[in-house]
């Protein structure tokens, strides 16, 4: 049996960016793939024996070997299924500032924006939103440096730091929603709106982006779950 034969899970939730990181590079890759929904407060037998140091989401799972963290899957799913359009940069310089500003989203912007919602005053919330401004602005001089004019970070399609920073545009705008503000404004970073608009009607991403008023729900049942714990 090749390799595109064999059978592809994606254990995930359709609200999280992680997952859709997974899901974005197997639609680039033309991959079909069973997506196995976890319920949110539960974590299933299959999550628990896939990944059972970190405990979560998303795990794919090829030819019944798993492979965790979303990045790392990314990676994966581009050097298996190799022949078609390339995800990650084929130059090793470029690859390494595309992970670099990759990491830079998970470890210092995305959990600034996660934090917002529970700031604890309003000190706390505009530090918090100073940094998401000054992480947008970092990623708009990123993108003109990176991008070349093209639409893309990762030039003429969708790449590897595109399905990075991309995923997380579902999750800004409910932040701006339920916060009352503009973050990602043309006026200030007119380079990343462009971009967010590209990025969102792009065929490997527009039927995994969800919906901003789906997902604000989801954001309100969250933060009244959390709230009552």
């Amino acid at each position: 049996m090749s390799k595109g034969e064999e059978v592809v899970k994606l254990v995930g939730a359709w609200p999280s960016p992680f997952v859709m990181r997974a899901r974005i590079a197997l639609n680039i890759k033309s991959v079909s793939y069973d997506f196995i929904q976890e319920t949110l407060g539960s974590k299933s037998q299959l999550l628990l024996q896939s990944n059972p140091v970190h405990k979560k989401i998303p795990v794919l799972i090829h030819a019944d070997k798993p492979v965790c963290e979303s990045l790392i899957i990314v990676e994966y799913v581009d050097e298996v299924w190799s022949s078609s359009p390339s995800i990650l940069p084929s130059d090793p310089y470029d690859r390494a500032i595309a992970r670099f500003w990759a990491a830079y989203l998970d470890e210092k912007w995305f959990p600034a924006m996660k934090s917002v919602g529970g700031a604890k005053g309003d000190e706390q919330r505009k530090a918090l939103i100073q940094q998401l401004e000054e992480g947008l602005a970092l990623m708009e001089n990123a993108y003109h440096s990176i991008s070349k004019g093209k639409p893309f970070f990762g030039g003429d399609r969708v790449g590897y730091l595109d399905i990075a920073f991309g995923c997380f545009l579902g999750w800004l705008r409910v932040t701006e929603a339920l916060l009352g503000l503009k973050l990602l404004d043309p006026a200030k970073t007119p380079g990343l709106a462009q971009w967010a608009g590209a990025f969102c009607a792009d065929d490997a991403v527009k039927h995994v982006m969800p919906e901003t008023d789906k997902l604000l729900e989801f954001a309100k049942l969250l933060m009244a779950k959390m709230a009552s714990n």
